[in-house]
């Protein structure tokens, strides 16, 4: 007994040191800190795509698995911290593709006079949520994410180095730089690219900043767009699109990584009276009337795979625009401020019961099954920009959902939203799978995603390099001021 009790105070004690070295703003959060412990009679879903596994045993040394094997064989080395969670089941920390620092009101988008007015002067501006978005995406196992495009640049900077030195809770970041947009563009805080040579010196600046990936958006022209990603390319850096002026055929000549959102809303080369380097109006209608199964669609899915272009689907930033969806779930208006609940609930009732994008979303749903069977790497993220129906991380745990709805198993929706994040990084020998040698990026879940996706809300503790952090306490330290801060 008191060999035991010893024992006891010197992992105590071993605790007490690491937690000395991280803030006190990231220490209340933390549950596990051992040098090592063992996840015991879990269950896991390893984000390969491969059956579940049952009754395992994941030993963590030093924030790597060590190993992985089933519960009655493991050797659990002496000191080892045990956490028996028989009933829950371990999936690999999220990547998160198409996340957001901001947050953007639904009702301060409007139009004034409706759809036929104008936006006053100096155009739409988008508020930063440096607080509360890096806890909540943290607090629902995500534990990589790309911003995936910037508005206030030197604030998601400051949140990665702080991240990284354990100064603030949240996941590691790949920092987008601010939007490659042309004009004209509704937002105020967008520079507008005035040709190539300044699409050119926006890469090199935000290279030297400290920005490791970047993003066109609508109004960017073929030019401006080659010319970016030649630069980003020299920077030996990736850049994806939310398109609109240039079509996806000219944008995969071009060189482009990644292309944003799926084809469905974003896609313009099917619009009969498109011209060069110009939006249309009228994109989503002309893929409304396209046959996936056709010689055009599949030519256009073969030229991604051939030219390995990825695409990232942002299915629940579709479905707040699908009447009645997603269900009010409780949690996310507890999150809300009074004014952010206030305008999503406004938002969400104007939502027409014949809307097309009750088709257009199924539409998109295939298309991306039909995409990943063809073999191209289909990317996860929810796209959080101010609806309340999808505010970060809580949205990448519906992105996985309606992955399922799409047609995807649980284990092949987990796959997209790990492991083919980790594989377009770059970082799949580190994370994306729960596999030995891997950092210990880790979401321990009470019950069993694998046969109820649903239950990949319940997350008790996110694991980011060993370390374990609480969900719930980290959902409830931004209760009521998401939109805010």
């Amino acid at each position: 007994m008191r060999l035991l009790f010893l024992f006891g105070s010197l992992v105590i004690a071993a605790i007490a040191v690491a937690q000395t070295q991280k803030s006190s703003d990231v220490v209340p959060f933390i549950t596990v800190d051992a040098s090592v412990f063992v996840l015991n009679h879990v269950r896991v879903i390893d984000g390969t795509g491969t059956a579940v596994k049952e009754d395992q045993a994941i030993v963590v040394a030093n924030g790597k698995i060590q190993s992985i094997g089933p519960a009655a064989s493991v050797q659990i080395a002496q000191g080892a911290q045990l956490l028996e969670r028989s009933g829950y089941t371990v999936i690999p920390g999220i990547v998160g593709m198409h996340d957001h620092l901001y947050y953007s009101n639904s009702m301060s988008v409007q139009l004034p006079g409706g759809p036929g007015g104008r936006i006053g002067e100096p155009g739409l501006f988008i508020a930063e949520i440096p607080y509360t978005a890096p806890r909540l995406y943290l607090a629902a196992g995500v534990t990589t994410m790309r911003t995936t495009g910037s508005l206030e640049p030197y604030t998601d900077l400051k949140i990665k180095s702080r991240i990284d030195a354990n100064l603030m809770p949240g996941p590691s970041i790949d920092a987008t730089a601010p939007y490659l947009e042309g004009a004209p563009t509704v937002f105020s805080q967008m520079h507008e690219l005035t040709g190539p040579d300044d699409a050119r010196r926006m890469v090199d600046y935000w290279a030297a900043e400290g920005m490791t990936s970047y993003k066109a958006y609508m109004n960017i022209t073929r030019e401006e767009l080659g010319a970016a990603i030649q630069e980003a390319h020299a920077h030996k850096l990736k850049l994806t699109g939310h398109l609109c002026s240039v079509t996806w055929p000219e944008a995969v000549a071009l060189g482009i990584n990644d292309l944003e959102h799926g084809p469905v809303l974003t896609d313009t080369e099917f619009v009969a009276d498109k011209r060069p380097d110009v939006c249309p109006t009228g994109g989503a209608a002309s893929w409304a009337k396209q046959d996936l199964n056709g010689a055009a669609v599949q030519e256009m899915v073969h030229n991604l795979v051939a030219h390995h272009v990825a695409v990232t689907s942002t299915l629940p930033v579709f479905e707040a625009i699908v009447p009645g969806r997603p269900k009010l779930q409780r949690r996310t208006l507890d999150a809300m401020s009074a004014e952010s609940t206030q305008s999503y609930l406004t938002a969400r009732a104007s939502v027409p019961l014949d809307s097309p994008m009750t088709a257009l979303l199924r539409k998109e749903m295939d298309f991306e099954v039909t995409f990943a069977k063809a073999g191209g790497l289909l990317l996860a993220g929810p796209d959080p920009t101010g609806n309340g129906g999808v505010l970060p991380g809580f949205g990448d745990q519906r992105e996985i959902e309606l992955l399922v709805e799409a047609g995807f198993t649980p284990a092949q929706a987990i796959q997209i939203a790990t492991e083919n994040g980790a594989v377009y990084l770059g970082q799949q020998d580190r994370i994306g799978t729960v596999a030995p040698g891997k950092q210990a990026d880790l979401v321990l879940i009470k019950g069993d995603p694998s046969k109820n996706i649903d239950e990949i809300e319940n997350v008790e503790t996110v694991f980011k390099a060993g370390i374990g952090y609480d969900s719930k306490k980290l959902i409830d330290s931004v209760r009521g001021q998401v939109g805010i801060r």
